[in-house]
């Protein structure tokens, strides 16, 4: 499967550099220290616990978008997916010492001795290596602040077991940033460096992650890749790095079967190389969605969703719900979940569970953290609107019925499939001629227009609540411009045959004629598009026009239809999505409207 290898930058040897300028323009709480890519809180109460933190850069907004009041107190940024050396971290220690040269960042430990901090890692070797390293030069160097700096390493992710990181222990992902969020609330009302490294230690023991992703990523600057996975399979427990991870799957599963599994890695408790909190099945649990980079919200928001529904059927309480993007992997394709497990009540050695809520729920001043609700959510009953429509009585339409309603049936039915058979083609055109949906529009219209055929809401005895259901599938399966205007157009066919019929006439071609026409009317009241006009409008006018010339000649209506859907290969657009695209491209390349191109399906099918 191919990944994205184009990227917008000066250079790539400056680009972090640049993004953390960047970042300043938005953050004005922060300093940046250019030769060692240290972003930190300049203007800070040196009372307070410190907290500096740091990494590899690509995984914005972590580290260096948390760096604010409420969080963090600096970050140390490396190069694309590297750590940054002993000597920038020691920097950091010295950037952010108070103003006695005394300490690495001072708290209010108690009124005499303000010389407190605590630096957060992930754990990924070269971060441990160079952090430790810089905490072990900073204490030889000032040996009466060695017990003033706590180190805390986080290692959340379940797809590493004890056997795999028996040394080198489990990987840091999107679970290290709640370990920060806590610590930094914390540290921010003030307490003391024993109190925010105690209950920093505590949420890193209990926070469990799992990320899965449908590609690799491209780190710029390198050379151009395509990662191994093909196009049917997803990758689950790779690293932020791009490390390869625990498993493949393929075909890809269904949202619902994926998410069983990924949450089967956070909870089991029976696979003991891989069960690193404590679950009991039925318990309280914060929960973390992060996209790591290249997933769309949308998916997102249904990746939340399911994630939810699914703890509730296992009976978790889920306290509080977090989404959005915390820790990237640069444009990786993909997600992660992680679940804070949240201290039962009167458990020994442990913060109540209000607390950490509570912590979490303090409102930082940062860029990088996302909104968030201070509420549990609730029960999805108490939030889906009720989806009763007000119905037509029986009495209300027309009963208007054709010489053959099998023939009707079988003419929808068989342009609906053609429609659907065409979409390949016609989605084909439109990412050149439009924005690319055109042709799914119209699946889903035809799908829809099937399923109606399946549950008797089609047919031909009752001909207008027919095309007025056909319209309600439009409106509501199609949706966007299209799917407006083939429902203003069939509700305006349903009105023009109750207007011109009688209670259970049967249709005539003059009947036809007329409601035809008053349906383009009605069309044409809600949108300017006049043939020629490369919009779906001018094989429609073409059929319609000839129909009513011809007497019904349905044949010579079908061959103007397609002659005029032809026709728009060599029009300038002048209404719908391609007006906005080179004219000279979509002429020079005879690509028809796509609009037009499905009416031209519909009506070469239904005879």
């Amino acid at each position: 499967m191919s990944v994205q290898s184009k990227h917008l930058l000066n250079s790539p040897s400056t680009l972090v550099v640049d993004s953390l300028k960047g970042l300043c323009a938005i953050n004005p709480q922060i300093a940046l220290d250019i030769p060692n890519k240290i972003v930190y809180v300049e203007s800070r109460d040196r009372s307070k616990v410190a907290l500096m933190c740091g990494g590899g850069s690509g995984h914005e907004p972590a580290h260096a978008g948390f760096v604010g009041q409420g969080i963090l107190t600096g970050a140390v940024c490396g190069n694309i997916f590297a750590s940054p050396n002993a000597s920038q971290v020691r920097r950091g220690i010295e950037l952010l010492d108070n103003d006695k040269g005394r300490v690495f960042l001072p708290i209010n430990s108690d009124v005499t001795h303000k010389e407190i901090s605590h630096m957060t890692s992930r754990n990924y070797t070269g971060d441990v290596l160079n952090f430790g390293l810089a905490k072990e030069q900073y204490a030889a160097l000032h040996p009466e602040k060695a017990d003033r700096i706590k180190f805390v390493v986080v290692g959340d992710d379940v797809a590493v077991g004890r056997k795999q990181g028996k040394i080198v222990g489990r990987r840091g992902l999107a679970g290290t940033v709640l370990v920060y969020k806590v610590a930094g609330a914390m540290a921010h009302r003030g307490g003391t460096l024993d109190e925010v490294y105690s209950l920093a230690t505590w949420v890193a023991s209990r926070v469990v992650t799992i990320g899965v992703s449908l590609g690799h990523t491209h780190v710029p600057g390198t050379a151009p890749m395509t990662s191994d996975l093909s196009p049917s399979e997803i990758e689950v427990g790779l690293g932020i790095h791009n490390e390869s991870g625990h498993s493949r799957l393929s075909p890809i599963p269904k949202l619902s079967d994926l998410i069983s599994q990924l949450l089967e890695f956070l909870i089991s408790t029976s696979d003991p190389d891989r069960s690193f909190a404590p679950f009991t099945g039925k318990d309280n649990v914060v929960l973390l969605v992060n996209n790591l980079g290249g997933l769309s919200e949308l998916e997102l928001g249904g990746i939340v969703g399911e994630v939810r529904r699914q703890l509730d059927a296992r009976g978790f309480t889920t306290s509080r719900v977090l989404a959005g993007t915390f820790m990237t992997s640069l444009n990786m394709p993909g997600f992660s979940i992680t679940l804070l497990l949240l201290p039962a009540k009167k458990e020994a050695n442990a913060p109540s569970a209000d607390i950490i809520l509570s912590l979490l729920d303090d409102k930082p001043e940062v860029p990088g953290w996302k909104w968030s609700s201070s509420s549990s959510p609730l029960p999805e009953s108490k939030q889906i609107a009720s989806s009763k429509q007000v119905q037509a009585g029986e009495n209300d339409i027309k009963q208007v019925t054709l010489p053959d309603s099998k023939a009707f049936v079988e003419s929808i039915n068989r342009a609906a499939h053609a429609l659907i058979k065409a979409e390949p083609d016609i989605t084909r055109m439109d990412s050149i001629a439009g924005d690319g949906d055109c042709g799914l529009t119209l699946k889903a219209g035809a799908e829809g227009v099937l399923a109606k055929i399946d549950s008797g809401d089609i047919s031909g005895d009752d001909l207008v609540r027919s095309i007025i259901n056909i319209a309600q599938v439009a409106e509501e399966a199609m949706g966007g411009t299209s799917g407006a205007l083939y429902s203003i157009f069939f509700s305006g066919l349903a009105q023009g045959l109750q207007a011109d019929t009688t209670e259970n006439e049967k249709m005539t071609h003059e009947a036809w004629q007329r409601a035809l026409k008053s349906a383009l009317e009605k069309l044409y009241t809600y949108t300017r598009a006049r043939p020629p006009s490369r919009t779906l409008v001018d094989p429609l006018a073409a059929f319609i026009n000839t129909f009513c010339s011809s007497n019904g000649n349905y044949s010579e209506a079908a061959t103007a239809s397609a002659k005029a859907a032809e026709a728009t290969k060599d029009l300038e657009a002048k209404a719908g999505r391609s007006a906005y695209v080179e004219g000279d491209r979509l002429i020079k390349e005879k690509i028809p409207d796509p609009g037009a191109w499905g009416v031209k399906t519909i009506l070469d099918n239904l005879l």
